[in-house]
Formats: C-alpha cells, structure tokens, sequence
C-alpha cells in the first residue's frame, strides 16, 4: 500500500521544522514508518542548492533563475526521497513543499513569476502528484519574523535571505498560503501557530486523524 505525503506550509518563524518532528514522533508511535525530508536541501545535491538559496544577498538572482533552483531541488527530492518512500508504504512528511514556491515567488514577490509558468514547472517536474494532506501554519509576519531572527542567532550560517525582505513582502507570502488553501480546502487545513508547542502539536494531530485516519 502506497504511504502518505503530508506537508507543513507556512511564513517564517511560524514553527514548520518543530512540528514536523512532533508529528514524526506521534505517527511512530502509532507504528507507521516514517520518513523526514525538508525543501531545499534534503538531498546531498539539495544541500548545495539550499545554501545557494538561503543565504547571501536577497537579490543576487532573477525570479526565473530562483524557481529553476527550487524546482532543480524539488526533482532531486522527488526522484531520490519522496517517491521511493511512498512506494515502499512509508508516509512522508515535508517541511516545505510546492506551495511555498507560488507563496514565496508569486504572492510574495507580487507576481513576479507568473502562475502559468509556476504551473508549467510544476507539471514538468512532478506531473499529477500531490500531497494528500497539506498544513499550513498561520501567524501574523511580524511574530514570525522575531521568531526567525531569534532562531538565526544561535545558527553557525545565517539562513536569512528572506527574512530580510520587507515587511510587506511577509505579508504577501501569509496572504497567499491563505489564499492557497482556499483554493484548494480538499487538501490544505490551516491552524493558528500562534500558541504553545504542544497545542499547535495536539491541533496538528486532530487534522491529521480526521484527514488521513491515523
């Protein structure tokens, strides 16, 4: 039986790493075998591409050369981890996916790149696949953002390519994971992470049961 692809979405600081090895730990326990992955840099050619896209000067690339960089990772992620984990009846949880590269390239950006060619990237590198399950972590940019830069300070490499953007820019990206899971309410739950760690933990579960059936 094909396994499960769950993904966490959501702004920065809004507590996508955290969750993800909460909820590995929960379905664990519940004896389904698990793999971890993350976008960029799940892979060992991922981790160059990641270094290449969270650090260093926030506008040393063009918007079409950053969506190859992330999709060129994505297809390693694809190819190498996800699809050979599903095959193997294991579930996969994400912290990152596709939604984050429309959120971060099209809403964020105000649509710098557009939604056809987001689109034709994606049907290019993974055709019909989708996760089953999406969970965007929601909180207002300003929240997050201290979140994040208090996080990079005990970081040996700043990843703060983004963070250094403006305000207005954060905003865009929390409007359009909001707008994502509009459009597509099958698939994506969004849930207040701004709360504790254990009740976003126990809110993420409930979604997580209702959804998949775990």
């Amino acid at each position: 039986m094909r396994g499960k692809f769950i993904t966490l979405e959501g702004g920065e600081g809004c507590g996508k790493s955290t969750q993800s090895k909460l909820l590995i730990e929960y379905l664990q326990q519940r004896g389904v075998e698990v793999v971890a992955t993350k976008e960029p840099g799940s892979t060992e050619e991922g981790k160059i591409l990641r270094n290449l896209l969270v650090t260093g000067d926030k506008d040393k690339f063009d918007a079409i050369t950053e969506c190859l960089l992330y999709y060129a990772d994505r297809r390693c992620n694809l190819t190498k981890v996800v699809w050979p984990a599903l095959e193997q009846g294991k579930w996969v949880i994400s912290d990152r996916y596709a939604d984050s590269t429309e959120a971060y390239q099209f809403y964020g950006y105000n649509k710098r790149v557009s939604a056809e060619v987001l689109k034709q990237l994606y049907q290019i590198v993974a055709g019909d696949f989708k996760p089953d399950l999406t969970i965007i972590l929601d909180m207002e940019p300003e929240i997050g953002m201290q979140r994040s830069f208090a996080k990079a300070e005990t970081m040996a490499v700043k990843e703060l390519r983004f963070e250094s953007r403006q305000l207005e820019f954060h905003r865009n990206l929390r409007q359009g994971f909001l707008e994502i899971a509009k459009r597509e309410p099958q698939r994506c739950a969004v849930v207040n992470a701004d709360q504790s760690i254990e009740n976003l933990h126990r809110d993420i579960v409930k979604i997580v049961t209702e959804k998949l059936g775990i």
